[in-house]
């Protein structure tokens, strides 16, 4: 973890606001905006790009993940810029709990796979390169987004700490962590063989 030497209450700030960005739901938002029905009642009911792509609207599910990954992005960016670095990795943890917690959806939010890779890349580009790189390897063999997300995850701490990030490794672990237990079921499905390929209109 960073030296925590910024004041106290800019930290707070900075916490509150990371995660009503990281709350804004933009799968919802894009998915009724074009009229394709409520997320929440199509394929798995996750609000993320997979389940948009479920949809069969290639762009919306595009613009999910990338709206999805920036809020977590640009949460770190901005934080990291007006206060320090301590407040940048407490924006990564509060935009992501804010993807998976949204206060608008009676915190019942996402499984947080593309916030977590945008923070990520703002906190350590070269880290999270890697990451998206080993998401993307996992789904060209594997056609399936959930494992690629474990997959992923499950190595992002490997990745910050052969990229010389150890000061985010614990930040880094306890993503991983909260992408694993957001994906209990998606286990169980892999376990039964029932996980359903990326595409897949039903889940």
């Amino acid at each position: 973890m960073p030296d925590f030497t910024s004041a106290t209450l800019a930290l707070a700030l900075t916490a509150a606001l990371a995660y009503l960005l990281g709350s804004i739901p933009f799968g919802l938002v894009i998915t009724r905006l074009l009229g394709l029905g409520d997320l929440r009642q199509i394929g798995s009911g996750n609000i993320g790009a997979t389940n948009v792509l479920r949809t069969g609207n290639k762009p919306a599910a595009l613009a999910t993940l990338l709206l999805d990954a920036a809020k977590g992005g640009i949460a770190v960016l901005v934080a990291r810029a007006l206060v320090g670095e301590d407040a940048a990795q407490i924006a990564a943890l509060f935009s992501f709990l804010g993807h998976l917690f949204p206060v608008w959806l009676g915190f019942k939010g996402g499984k947080g796979v593309a916030t977590c890779l945008g923070t990520l890349l703002a906190l350590a580009w070269p880290a999270g390169l890697a990451v998206c790189a080993t998401w993307a390897a996992t789904a060209a063999i594997s056609r399936i987004s959930s494992l690629s997300a474990l997959v992923a995850a499950a190595l992002a701490p490997v990745w910050l700490i052969l990229f010389d990030q150890g000061e985010m490794v614990i930040l880094g672990t306890l993503l991983a962590a909260l992408v694993w237990l957001r994906h209990a079921a998606n286990l169980r499905r892999l376990r039964d063989g029932t996980e359903p390929k990326i595409g897949a209109k039903k889940g």
